[in-house]
């Protein structure tokens, strides 16, 4: 099975690395797209995300089964990922990351959140995610100050039309095993949400970036869920 680790649209694929680094290292094949290009120009951004979610599974053969793995605003894009892969989905899984609407389209941020990012915008342009909050808080989500220079330096500057747009649900795209993985505190509703919906839900007591502190805890936890 290959999994297809997907970065939040904030930050960067390097939020992914120590755990890719060691799904591989158990043998597995890990795919870990850059979303970034794919969110410059117009809305909608989403076809071009698939697209380069595709791109990057065009070295595994057809047939061979992938898991989705999300975190935080790639949650979002979960369902029309799944829809739209050539290849079948064994699993898709959660972590600590928003969660689509049941039907019809989610807003890529809710909201008490598009009011904040609206007033944090400049000429169209909102501040990198890591600016956002205080520097002290930012700096706890990490293991080192190597780690976090490294994240923050690949962190886009998005545009505000990237927050006001929408996702789509496609029908039926839950047609395999879905789990939520809940890292911090901030995701208890998330979390519960995939309980009501059946998922199978675990915590893993951390921090937003905990796959960044603790890449081997988590990578044990996404090959139980996954498989």
């Amino acid at each position: 099975m290959a999994y297809v680790l997907l970065h939040s649209p904030l930050v960067g694929p390097s939020t992914w690395y120590p755990v890719a680094d060691r799904l591989r290292a158990a043998g597995a094949t890990v795919v870990v797209p850059v979303l970034t290009p794919a969110l410059a120009g117009d809305p909608p951004y989403w076809p071009r995300m698939v697209r380069v979610v595709r791109t990057a599974l065009a070295g595994v053969p057809r047939d061979e089964p992938v898991a989705v793995v999300a975190h935080s605003n790639a949650g979002l894009y979960v369902p029309v990922v799944c829809a739209e892969l050539d290849h079948p989905v064994a699993a898709s899984v959660f972590v600590d990351a928003a969660m689509p609407a049941r039907s019809g389209d989610t807003p890529v941020e809710p909201p008490h959140m598009l009011h904040m990012v609206r007033g944090m915008a400049v000429d169209g342009v909102v501040p990198r995610w890591t600016d956002w909050w205080d520097a002290a808080d930012v700096a706890t989500l990490f293991p080192d100050d190597t780690t976090r220079q490294r994240v923050t330096a690949e962190q886009p500057c998005l545009p505000l039309a990237y927050f006001e747009s929408s996702v789509p649900v496609p029908d039926g795209w839950a047609d395999h095993p879905v789990a939520y993985l809940q890292l911090s505190p901030g995701y208890e509703a998330e979390a519960a949400e995939a309980a009501d919906r059946a998922w199978r839900v675990e915590s893993l007591p951390g921090d937003h970036l905990h796959q960044l502190v603790d890449p081997d805890a988590v990578t044990a936890r996404l090959l139980q869920l996954a498989r």
